[in-house]
């Protein structure tokens, strides 16, 4: 059976590659989009946890999403922060998502507080010496063949000097002088959020209470960093799911369509070939399964095609924008391959079902 299912598949070639890129688009469709989105969301947990802080001090009615864009609040509540009981230092942060060339987060900080936190670990440079200096991290540095202190880049459409050069996993990519990010946003004396540490970790809850009860705060949104992390997963990210959901219907839609259509034609081409078949006593499951092993053959090369191109996309991706997180993981890679091998046997279904009765006689003397 192995020998006439290999035989059928080469015998139309093209029609047999079609199918199986047909599979593969459907597997790349799903690990890019998944790989893309989780991606960002699991470097920004990553970097996040990184920067030194027990709390995190948000606006009324924003997410770890909506804190990235604007500074809708006062940056000298950082200072009414820092003198609540228990709290070691109060920064205020700048989060604006740009999508100037690859998507990233630009971060606007005020240097002593921010590195209070933790301090920066500099492999080349120091700290801002104008308004226009950026620090960045070794992963940018490394990125589009190289960049040095003293180099020129723009940031949304601005030059800016590379001042210095930092370990990576403290936020971001990019960081600004505060006051410099928010006049470029609109809003200089602002911020996006604040980040506190804590004397001790076992006063994160007095310090939430404190905050809640000052006036003027009390809307405020406070998390500890742990609770603030838990947030960071796909399920919280805005139309996550509903993106996910559409991608992975029309991958299953294009897939199902195209290997129902070459497994029905190659049904009915082989029509007296069936009859023949059944002729010689091929049982009704015989012919439907070879008709399955057909899909199934085309489904499992269409998957690993599809794993194949979507590492071949990763690397494209990585050359092109090396600061943007792309993984392909293992969970997904079984997921996509369930997903794909599942759409590819269901729309061979019909046409082995169609094969398996047809009745000899009439298939023989099928023209």
């Amino acid at each position: 059976m192995n020998k006439l299912v290999l035989g059928n598949l080469l015998h139309r070639p093209v029609r047999t590659v079609i199918g199986i890129f047909a599979v593969a688009v459907e597997v790349v469709m799903i690990l890019s989009i998944v790989g893309i989105f989780i991606g960002q969301v699991s470097h920004s947990r990553d970097q996040t946890s990184g920067i030194g802080a027990d709390l995190i001090v948000r606006p009324p009615n924003t997410s770890f999403i909506s804190g990235m864009a604007g500074a809708p609040v006062p940056a000298k509540i950082a200072p009414v922060l820092a003198k609540l009981p228990h709290v070691s230092v109060a920064t205020p942060v700048i989060q604006d998502f740009s999508l100037a060339g690859s998507p990233e987060i630009i971060w606007g900080i005020d240097y002593a507080t921010f590195n209070a936190l933790k301090p920066f670990v500099f492999i080349a440079g120091g700290p801002f010496q104008a308004p226009n200096d950026v620090i960045v991290d070794d992963v940018f540095a490394r990125a589009d063949g190289g960049h040095h202190v003293g180099q020129t880049i723009l940031i949304k459409n601005h030059p800016f000097r590379i001042c210095g050069i930092v370990e990576h996993g403290r936020g971001g990519r990019k960081f600004l002088p505060i006051h410099t990010l928010g006049a470029m946003v609109g809003n200089p004396d602002n911020a996006s959020q604040f980040y506190l540490r804590s004397d001790k970790v076992e006063n994160q809850e007095l310090i939430r209470q404190e905050i809640l009860n000052t006036p003027g705060l009390g809307q405020y949104q406070v998390q500890t960093l742990q609770e603030a992390l838990s947030q960071m997963t796909p399920e919280h990210l805005p139309g996550f799911n509903a993106a996910l959901r559409s991608v992975i219907g029309i991958a299953v839609i294009v897939g199902f369509i195209v290997v129902f259509q070459t497994m029905y034609t190659a049904v009915m081409e082989r029509t007296r070939e069936i009859g023949i078949l059944k002729s010689l006593g091929a049982s009704r499951s015989y012919i439907a399964n070879v008709v399955l092993r057909e899909a199934a053959l085309i489904s499992i090369l269409g998957i690993l095609l599809g794993i194949g191109l979507t590492y071949m996309l990763k690397i494209g991706l990585n050359y092109k924008f090396p600061t943007l997180p792309f993984p392909v993981s293992l969970g997904w890679r079984i997921n996509a391959t369930l997903i794909a091998f599942t759409g590819a046997i269901l729309g061979a279904l019909y046409p082995a079902l169609k094969a398996a009765r047809k009745d000899p006689i009439d298939a023989l003397a099928y023209e």
